[in-house]
């Protein structure tokens, strides 16, 4: 029986809790290959490397899975794994389990969801996922059921060209798990300022700090599933374009 080929990455770092876990859950359904970062890259969206040189090592990890950790960006991993270490394109592209959200605005900053993006450019089936709580020893087998069922039926019911999966996780305990929501992105963002500071040697530094302000609260909203103890489930693509303005800049602009 075909085993699917399921890459695995993460922003996190490849010896990070969230992705060893994600292996786990993956050894369980198909041939896994993991190719991640050999130190955290959260934050860096779809950041690639172009300035300096990549390396890679493969490393020796607990599990049937192979390992390669790359010093570069999760972007970075995706491509060098499609081109240098995957002899033939993998089913699925999983990326996480991210510790903390990558829900609403926190899409486009995500290294997490990146991987899962540049998987869709590919044309490759791609799912990101992320665990609401930031802790180190967070424990991400409360959600392994869902997780395992969710790329189950992706794996049976593949998505348009284009198109990866947003996946949140609330924190809590299996049971306590409402279900899962098919959801749009919440119109939130962070509210953000620069702290400015002196160090001991009398430099002055900034360090960014701020507030996450969540205006959407629409019953389809990612963020409000969250909160009522729902999975958030949203469908992303790579495509840019506001083509509900199309019309009407042509009228400005041609």
């Amino acid at each position: 029986m075909h085993r699917p080929l399921i890459l695995v990455t993460n922003d996190d770092g490849i010896t990070a809790p969230g992705i060893r876990n994600l292996v786990n859950f993956m050894n369980e359904i198909g041939e896994v290959v993991v190719v991640a970062p050999n130190s955290p890259q959260s934050g860096k969206g779809h950041a690639i490397t172009i300035n300096s040189t990549l390396t890679f090592e493969e490393i020796n990890l607990e599990g049937p899975q192979k390992d390669y950790s790359l010093s570069g960006t999760p972007v970075d991993c995706v491509k060098f794994a499609l081109d240098k270490i995957l002899t033939r394109k993998p089913d699925i592209v999983v990326s996480g389990i991210n510790h903390g959200a990558n829900s609403s605005i926190n899409v486009i900053y995500s290294g997490t969801m990146s991987a899962a993006v540049e998987a869709g450019v590919e044309g490759l089936q791609a799912i990101g996922f992320s665990l609401l709580d930031f802790s180190w020893d967070a424990d991400f087998t409360q959600a392994k059921n869902h997780i395992q069922a969710i790329v189950k039926k992706v794996l049976e019911n593949p998505m348009p060209k284009g198109v990866v999966l947003n996946v949140n996780i609330p924190k809590l305990a299996n049971d306590e798990i409402k279900g899962i929501r098919v959801c749009k992105q919440a119109d939130a963002k962070w509210e953000e300022s620069f702290d400015q500071r002196v160090n001991p040697h009398g430099k002055t530094y900034f360090w960014l700090s701020g507030y996450f302000n969540n205006m959407d609260a629409s019953p389809d909203a990612d963020e409000v599933a969250l909160s009522e103890g729902y999975i958030s489930v949203v469908p992303v693509k790579f495509d840019l374009t506001a083509y509900e303005y199309m019309k009407d800049l042509k009228g400005i602009l041609e």
